[in-house]
């Protein structure tokens, strides 16, 4: 055993590079730079205390160092693990009518189903059979409102919303990699200099988890369970297992997906909402840049791993960091940093012709923020959507329903 582990330490080492390393600190930056700004955003609109935010953010981290780095040494792929950051919007929308606790059941919920899908091998099918339109038309109706309150801010924060705003669009030009940091480290360089950033209370200490029992009500839990699980699976799973498989590597998908359901499950109930495969990190980690070698890219997935984890251990200083930012300052932040998911989604779900309608009656219900029943938007936007869709699609000549693989969004999700 120890002569076994001595030699795959003396592999990782020869397989270190310095490219590779900067590729997972990359990584970790764009992690964090705008998608923690949305669950602090989240945090605020369920009342969190700042022991809680410090949680969250100890479990999302911790949860997303241990789970990439122990994927990638195992298969020696760049595998990145991440939270979902559709996942975190949607709880913007959702902490302020669920308790605390109930939405801890719906991790547990959300990350029972991850595993399901994982262990039977239903991931792929799944995904080839949920109506693709509908999907990211509910993931643009939950994202809409950050765009939104992105514009908003250069109402009253013309000055850091201002060049978060036209740092982002300048950066998509000349440096795409860092369009959310480098708009982001210039934002709070403006909050400094015009006085509206407050570092007093931010100190050097050490994240203290807290630990949530689950509670169960079950009207709260399929509100969230569904869309967080539905969100999760088809705006960062899927996407990331593509994406590691447009880089040349073929991995065990329903693998992958369990085991991040796993870790969803040990980490949900010190505030982690999801863990997931990450999509856009994994194509800086997976890529040309971490290293020419395809063999030696896994260390990116290792040092991600490992740079995760530190953070993770000071969640109590980033969420001081955090706290210390103007509010306007923070919508400008989540709202730049979900522009391209929010282009994505709209794209997806508007692009077909035929599922047009469907897409603009989930979308338009999820955006309106509809409760009915104690049940939220995004849950209603699902349920609308597909009704409409079943409404619409006229049935094969040889019987096929509309869950058939012949459907035109099915066809396009396989691309």
């Amino acid at each position: 055993m120890a002569e076994a582990l001595g030699g795959r330490a003396r592999r990782m080492w020869q397989d270190a590079s310095v490219s590779a390393v900067v590729a997972g600190a990359i990584a970790v930056v764009v992690s964090f730079a705008g998608p923690l700004t949305i669950v602090v955003q989240a945090a605020h609109a369920g009342d969190l205390d700042e022991a809680q935010l410090s949680s969250w953010i100890w479990a999302i981290a911790l949860g997303s160092g241990v789970t990439g780095f122990v994927l990638s040494l195992r298969y020696r792929v760049p595998v990145v693990a991440a939270w979902s950051t559709p996942g975190a919007a949607l709880l913007v929308t959702q902490l302020d009518d669920i308790p605390y606790a109930t939405a801890i059941g719906a991790y547990l919920a959300a990350a029972a189903l991850t595993v399901l899908v994982g262990v039977t091998g239903w991931f792929d099918a799944l995904m080839r059979r949920i109506p693709g339109a509908v999907v990211s038309a509910v993931l643009a109706g939950i994202l809409l409102r950050f765009g939104l309150d992105a514009f908003r801010a250069l109402e009253s924060g013309p000055a850091v919303a201002g060049v978060m705003i036209a740092g982002y669009v300048v950066c998509q030009r000349v440096a795409p990699r860092y369009a959310i940091a480098a708009p982001l480290a210039a934002a709070v360089a403006m909050a400094g200099a015009t006085g509206t950033l407050s570092l007093g209370g931010t100190r050097l200490s050490l994240a203290a988890p807290v630990f949530t029992m689950p509670a169960w009500p079950g009207e709260a839990l399929v509100s969230l369970t569904l869309p967080l699980f539905l969100v999760t699976m088809s705006a960062q799973n899927a996407p990331g297992v593509g994406a590691l498989r447009e880089a040349g590597y073929e991995v065990p998908s329903g693998q992958l997906v369990r085991d991040t359901g796993v870790a969803s499950a040990v980490f949900a109930p010190f505030g982690a909402h999801a863990i997931n495969l990450g999509a856009i990190t994994a194509a800086i980690c997976a890529g040309p840049d971490a290293h020419e070698d395809r063999g030696r890219r896994y260390v990116a997935g290792l040092s991600c791993g490992v740079f995760y984890v530190v953070v993770g251990l000071f969640g109590a200083t980033v969420a001081g960091l955090f706290a210390a930012l103007p509010q306007d300052l923070i919508s400008a932040a989540a709202g730049v940093a979900l522009l391209g998911a929010l282009g994505g989604s709209m794209s997806a779900a508007f692009d077909d012709v035929d599922s047009r309608t469907p897409a603009i009656v989930a979308f338009l219900t999820t955006a309106s923020g509809l409760t009915l029943w104690g049940l939220g938007a995004a849950l209603w936007g699902l349920v609308f959507g597909m009704a409409c869709r079943a409404v619409l699609t006229k049935p094969e000549r040889n019987g096929n329903s509309d869950m058939d693989s012949s459907s035109p969004d099915l066809k396009g999700r396989r691309q």
